[in-house]
């Protein structure tokens, strides 16, 4: 099974500007909630979120990062991102294909949501091994994922966290497990 391509997002965004109800689902909310709290750091120098969608993760992300890169592969949910988030100088946007195009950068912070599915089980592999080289000791490593099957899918949630915890060498510092999604953290504490 390949990769979804950009041309999939770029209709579903087209066709509604919040295809999940990012900013009016109380799940949604919720969710971005806890993935707000779980971080174990008031601010990060440095964050990176991939897949950033309409940009509503990453507004509320800005406001805990210095310098924030989101990107997206999808050129409709870039332009709603640059819209959602014009004004915050902070956050720069850029259109990227994973793991092609994975940043030669290290981060603090780096925010894998709602991601690892869409991408072919051998991309999101390189995807997850790119993630952990390029964050900084001591850096945080979050990801939240639906764990239900999704057509046009060969991964679920858990088994997108399953690779997450190989390339990281550890099970997760923080693990939140609900029936629908499962938020996952990594910290090595002793090297922050």
């Amino acid at each position: 099974m390949s990769s979804l391509q950009p041309g999939y997002f770029d209709a579903m965004f087209r066709g509604d500007p919040d295809p999940w109800a990012f900013r009016s689902s109380w799940y949604e909310q919720r969710k971005r909630e806890l993935l707000l709290a779980s971080l174990p750091r008031r601010r990060f120098a440095s964050g990176y979120e991939p897949a950033c969608a309409n940009g509503e993760t990453s507004a509320a992300l800005a406001g805990r990062v210095d310098a924030l890169l989101c990107s997206d592969f999808s050129a409709e949910a870039l332009a709603l991102a640059r819209q959602r988030l014009a004004g915050l100088e902070n956050v720069r946007l850029a259109r990227h294909s994973l793991p092609a195009d994975w940043p030669q950068a290290r981060f603090e912070l780096i925010v894998l949501g709602e991601l690892g599915y869409y991408l072919a089980p051998e991309d999101w592999a390189s995807t997850c091994q790119r993630a952990a080289a390029s964050l900084q000791p001591g850096g945080v490593l979050v990801a939240c994922h639906w764990r239900h099957p999704i057509d046009g899918c060969a991964l679920t949630g858990d088994a997108v966290h399953e690779y997450l915890t190989r390339a990281m060498e550890a099970a997760a510092s923080v693990s939140h497990v609900e029936r629908d999604f499962r938020l996952e953290l990594w910290f090595d504490e002793a090297a922050a």
